[in-house]
């Protein structure tokens, strides 16, 4: 059972100050008492929706399920086949209008380690795009405009209108390559 208060932390500068953290002291990982911090007819629920939602060809139903669940869906929002929204804590994503979330991508808003758990919002932008295969961390905002190549790893927030891409998914110059973070 879960005994300690969620906490927040800031570390400036990072999608970290975005989470929210709740211990889990124990013999067992953060997994173990999962049903503590979300009840299992819930997930089970957010699940079999999420899974209709995954295969379904339709973007009007998948929207009007997944707003159901608590998802943010701005108008004209499209999610691509198999693409994935948290099932643990939906209600915490927010996707703006005109947004494309890619086919298989994932929009987590948790992360469950070894002593805690943490969960944060993800805001995808207006008329961003979230690519193929690509995993948005949670705490991350994407910015309007912005994009993010397939199968890349977002674990830090995207500037509006920039290019990411890459694991962990870093700027685009306007060749291709990465950029220098210094």
């Amino acid at each position: 059972m879960i005994t300690a208060a969620p906490y927040t932390t800031d570390v400036s500068g990072s999608r970290h100050d975005r989470l929210t953290r709740t211990p889990t002291p124990g013999p067992h990982n953060s997994l173990f008492p999962w049903p503590d911090a979300k009840h299992p007819l819930r997930v089970m629920v957010n699940y079999a929706v999420i899974l209709v939602c995954r295969v379904s060809p339709s973007l009007r139903l998948k929207n009007w399920l997944l707003s159901r669940l608590g998802v943010t869906v701005g108008d004209g929002v499209a999610w691509g086949l198999e693409s994935t929204p948290d099932v643990f804590w939906p209600e915490l994503i927010t996707v703006e209008d005109h947004a494309i979330i890619g086919y298989d991508a994932t929009l987590l808003c948790h992360e469950f380690l070894q002593e805690e758990y943490r969960t944060g919002a993800v805001v995808v932008g207006e008329r961003a795009m979230v690519g193929a295969g690509a995993v948005v961390l949670p705490g991350v905002e994407i910015g309007a405009g912005a994009q993010v190549a397939a199968n890349s790893l977002v674990a830090a927030d995207v500037p509006p209108e920039t290019t990411v891409a890459g694991v962990p998914a870093e700027p685009l110059d306007g060749d291709g390559t990465a950029t220098d973070r210094a």
